[in-house]
């Protein structure tokens, strides 16, 4: 999805364009990459199309729905799903096993952290579903990671905006 059409959005739809486009981010969904998301959510706060606190809002609000719902899809059928990758990839069983290992130690930290790193920070919520991780927990460290990682994004549109959209190769 370009830029361009990302920022008609927003100014169409607002913080419902935010909240949608987000989740499908969260959900891992090819297209919706949170490096152009995000800014551009803090270039429209930037502009007044929409508010600071409120993108901010709403942008945690969708990344904890996306997060809640890959965390039940993990506890429903995560470990049935583990079991047939690794019957079809059996080289990738320790390293997996290794990282839910890992999350079960560190619990509401391990996804904490989690949330902060690329690619990780989406793909934790399965994993921490299907070992059944307490949902308070999972949900605070959540929260705490979502909003640490929307915040830097979307502050960086905020503040730096005009510059992020010109290397997009998007017009101010």
């Amino acid at each position: 999805m370009e830029a361009e059409t990302i920022l008609q959005y927003f100014a169409d739809y607002g913080s419902i364009a935010v909240f949608v486009i987000v989740l499908l981010e969260y959900l891992n969904l090819p297209g919706f990459p949170a490096g152009i998301i995000m800014p551009l959510a803090g270039f429209c706060a930037a502009q007044g199309n929409l508010s600071f606190l409120g993108t901010m809002t709403v942008s945690v609000a969708a990344g904890l729905t996306g997060s809640i719902i890959l965390y039940w899809l993990g506890r429903a059928g995560g470990g049935l799903f583990l079991e047939k990758y690794y019957r079809r990839f059996p080289k990738q069983r320790e390293k997996i096993e290794e990282k839910i290992d890992y999350l079960r130690r560190k619990g509401g930290i391990g996804v904490f952290v989690s949330k902060l790193l690329p690619m990780v920070r989406t793909l934790i919520s399965i994993p921490a579903g299907v070992i059944k991780m307490n949902f308070g927990k999972y949900v605070i460290s959540s929260v705490c990671g979502v909003a640490v990682w929307n915040l830097f994004f979307v502050g960086a549109g905020y503040f730096f905006g005009e510059s992020i959209l010109t290397m997009l190769g998007g017009a101010v």
